[in-house]
């Protein structure tokens, strides 16, 4: 399949509104913390301790989350999203107020580490600023599993939540770095079951991967990215398809960038101008901005991972998302409410 067109040509159909435009005290905090983040060691995958290890660390550092949770009014619960003879623990957040609708929730930590905990910082933030109920997805991890098995599981969750939760609630997805991977191929897959996928009212995709092979920023990677390892992020991502060639890891739904994008919801996609993966998400958006309304956000100084960072950027780009989610809430709400 023939690439795109260059990434210098205009994006005319999806939008790109003011929060483009980062004051400088705003831009000169980001290249402080950058400059920080470039002493620290790139994550680099090569064996099986690393992730281990990586995990373990983790989990240690989430012991004292319940403070935080009971601090912001937020529960959480651990349930099971059964489908298909899988069952797949889901982390369930819920606030005070009752939910006005509901966040399916794919995390990050390139398919080797992570779990749905991680996410309890934004995911609170998501709950209190939106109304909503969050439901966080611990998928299979490798190298344990394969990446199948972390397909299947995603499926599985979303199927679960689609087909017997939350009736009557809008649904949300929300999905970080691997997980805007898992996100995109979900919701590929979802077009089996049509009444389900048009159950969902929109998409925000953190700098996810959707060109398994490698996109030209990714190929093109050095050793002076921030965060990821550029120069082995082609090589990690082979190994999540061994035996399988560039054209058929660029098959979807294992490169969703590849796939048949009709039916898909409205999305908001971001990626930093310094992510290595920011042509996946140009490509993305321009391709999603064919069939769907598109918000693109391409903040300068942002480097991958950015949204976790504690700098302004990063608060202003969340609140930019809880803007579009409540945009989107308050219409459904609007719509469906009885005349006066």
């Amino acid at each position: 399949m023939p690439l795109f067109t260059p990434l210098s040509t205009p994006l005319p159909t999806i939008r790109q509104p003011a929060l483009a435009a980062f004051d400088a005290a705003t831009l000169a905090e980001a290249r402080r913390f950058n400059r920080c983040l470039a002493w620290a060691p790139r994550l680099r995958i090569r064996n099986r301790v690393t992730p281990m290890l990586v995990q373990s660390l983790l989990r240690l550092g989430q012991v004292a989350d319940g403070a935080r949770l009971a601090r912001a009014g937020v529960r959480a619960s651990r349930e099971f999203a059964e489908c298909d003879g899988l069952r797949v623990p889901v982390r369930i957040l819920t606030g005070t107020r009752p939910a006005r609708a509901v966040v399916l929730d794919f995390h990050g930590g390139g398919w080797v580490i992570g779990n749905a905990q991680m996410n309890d910082g934004l995911n609170i933030a998501l709950v209190n600023a939106c109304e909503v109920t969050v439901v966080s997805v611990d998928y299979r991890l490798m190298p344990s599993h394969t990446l199948q098995d972390m397909l299947d599981d995603c499926l599985a969750a979303a199927r679960w939540l689609l087909e017997t939760q939350f009736a009557g609630l809008p649904i949300f997805v929300v999905g970080e770095s691997a997980g805007g991977h898992l996100a995109a191929a979900t919701l590929l897959r979802l077009k089996q079951w049509p009444p389900l996928l048009a159950r969902i009212e929109g998409v925000v995709l953190y700098y996810g991967v959707y060109d398994l092979a490698g996109t030209p920023s990714v190929r093109a990677a050095g050793p002076d990215t921030l965060l990821l390892h550029g120069p082995s992020m082609a090589a990690s991502m082979r190994m999540l398809t061994p035996g399988l060639d560039e054209a058929e890891q660029r098959l979807p739904p294992l490169s969703p960038l590849y796939g048949a994008l009709d039916g898909m919801p409205p999305a908001l996609m971001i990626a930093g101008e310094r992510d290595p993966l920011r042509d996946d998400t140009v490509l993305m958006a321009r391709r999603w901005g064919e069939v769907a309304d598109v918000e693109l956000h391409l903040p300068p100084e942002a480097a991958h991972g950015f949204i976790r960072f504690p700098i302004a950027l990063a608060r202003q780009v969340q609140a930019r998302t809880h803007a579009w989610l409540n945009e989107r809430i308050n219409a459904r709400i609007a719509a469906v409410r009885p005349p006066p």
